[in-house]
């Protein structure tokens, strides 16, 4: 018997602003591999904004299967991976967390590993180095998440936020490593209280969905924004243009460039033109969080003659 699946992993934006490295949000955009065994390793790359030309070795999620099958003294058999992604690359939407979610469920399936959710929220945060984007593709929904020195993963799950977002992606890419080397390597006491208050208020007010106060508190950020600031194109314009649009609160995606409102469901086409027609050079797309999380279907089960 020959077995295909298809795996679905949702893209994700963290932070919120202040939630740094804990908070993360699943969105409905999305990661998509048809797996199939076969004797040679092949991924094939159907999406344009994908490389066509890449070595298989270097590839993120070869490594990731490679890495958890040996991780569990298992050896990674070779599949064929089709891939389509609605995740441009280093843009803030969390598409090396969904590769590394997507890498270790390649692995569980062809080696049969029977991970447990846990087993995944701890894998992918320790291959990801935090946690925020790699269990809100797991889960999907709203997580907020703490990682101990040993791995192992606490995670809050939040679901059904009852907005829409709205993400700016520019058309310039931004590593995350790029945007930690702007910020500094100590606050001043007063200073942190005040950024981790923030954060406090916004995680309050994410688990009470006070959509008006996680508006708010997305803007209150002082742990990386006011830094990153000057390496996002509009990044003042597009905070002040959304709010006077009716966004409860804008923030960068993640480390950037992209970046994400909270608005209300009700205005959402009209926010949406009005944003496309003050910033022509971004690509705005309306989303809401996915519901899902990681999603695998066995899709064929074909008998050999």
């Amino acid at each position: 018997m020959s077995k295909k699946w298809q795996i679905t992993v949702p893209g994700s934006t963290a932070n919120l602003g202040p939630g740094f490295d804990s908070i993360g949000l699943s969105l409905s955009l999305y990661l998509k591999l048809t797996v199939s065994p076969q004797d040679e390793w092949e991924i094939i790359h159907l999406s344009e904004g994908l490389p066509k030309k890449f070595e298989i070795k270097d590839h993120l999620i070869y490594k990731i299967a490679h890495e958890t099958a040996k991780q569990y003294n298992r050896e990674m058999p070779s599949c064929r991976i089709e891939m389509t992604s609605e995740l441009p690359f280093a843009r803030g939407i969390g598409s090396s967390a969904a590769a590394i979610v997507a890498g270790i469920e390649i692995a569980n399936l062809l080696c049969d590993l029977q991970l447990s959710v846990q087993d995944k929220l701890n894998l992918s945060s320790q291959f990801e180095g935090h946690p925020d984007n790699a269990t809100a593709s797991v889960l999907g929904g709203l997580t907020i998440s703490t990682m101990d020195e040993a791995g192992n993963v606490d995670t809050i799950h939040i679901h059904d936020l009852e907005a829409s977002f709205v993400l700016f992606i520019p058309n310039v890419k931004l590593k995350t490593s790029e945007a930690r080397d702007v910020l500094p390597k100590t606050f001043h006491r007063p200073y942190a209280v005040q950024a981790s208050a923030g954060a406090n208020m916004l995680a309050a007010a994410l688990v009470l969905k006070d959509y008006e106060r996680i508006g708010k508190y997305m803007e209150s950020d002082l742990f990386h924004e006011p830094f990153r600031a000057e390496l996002i194109p509009y990044y003042h314009e597009i905070r002040k243009e959304a709010k006077k649009a009716g966004a409860y609160g804008t923030a960068l995606s993640g480390a950037g460039p992209t970046m994400i409102s909270i608005i209300p469901n009700s205005i959402g086409q009209q926010f949406v033109a009005k944003m496309e027609e003050l910033f022509p050079t971004h690509k705005i797309i309306l989303t809401k969080p996915d519901q899902c999380g990681v999603y695998v279907e066995e899709i064929s089960s074909v008998s050999k003659a």
